[in-house]
This record gives structure tokens, sequence and C-alpha cells, in this order.
């Protein structure tokens, strides 16, 4: 079991800055990869990026350029940083992990993830 907890959202003008973090705690595993969902009110949820315990890195191609992943692993957090945001980035914003079978496993946005975390609100005003 991995549990997750998100925080850092809140409510900024279109232009701002908000950094989301992801607490991960259970159990910890060799290969994974962590990401960042996204689901906005009648919208099915969608992957805004992924991070994968080699180092590699996926991101949608609407965020690319203004939100940045990372993680720390001394802390068993993930990260969010969100720059120049804009209306349409409005929505529930949700960690989740998944664990791979070895280093190179593949995973992108699209992958099915096994873990979620409960959620951080993200509301950008025009």
């Amino acid at each position: 079991q991995v549990q997750l907890v998100e925080s850092g959202g809140g409510s900024v003008q279109a232009g701002g800055s908000l950094r989301l973090s992801c607490a991960a705690s259970g159990n910890t595993y060799r290969w994974y990869c962590m990401g960042w969902f996204r689901q906005a009110p009648g919208k099915e949820r969608a992957g805004v990026a992924v991070i994968v315990s080699d180092g590699r890195i996926r991101y949608a191609d609407s965020v690319k350029g203004r939100f940045t992943i990372a993680q720390d692993n001394d802390k068993n957090t993930l990260y969010l940083e969100m720059n120049s945001l804009k209306p349409e980035d409005t929505a529930m914003y949700y960690c989740a992990v998944k664990r791979l079978v070895w280093s190179g496993s593949p995973c992108s946005i699209d992958s099915v993830f096994g873990y979620w975390g409960q959620g951080t609100q993200v509301t950008v005003s025009s």
C-alpha cells in the first residue's frame, strides 16, 4: 500500500504560479513512475506530467514549457511547479504512483497508475 497526500492548491490569477506537493508514505519501490493528473468539471481525467525513477520525464503538450515535475527522494515528495497559469488549467490535481517491473519499463501520462491521492484544487481566474 502507498498513501499519497497532495497539497499546495489554491486560487490564483492568470499568469500566476503555484507549486503542488505530493507526500508519499507506505511501501517503497525500487523502480516506479509518479505522475500528476488533473480533472476539470465535466471532463475526463488527463495526464499532466510523469517522472520515472531513472529520471525520464514526460509532459502533456498543453503544459510543456510552463509546468515542471520534480521529486525529492529524501523527502518522498513529488512536486509540480506551475507557472504562467491559464484559466484552462483550473482542475482538481491528483498525484499517482505506478510500480514498474524494471528500470526501463515504459511509463507515460497515458499509463495506468495503481495508487492515487485525494487531490488538491487549482483555480485560475482570468
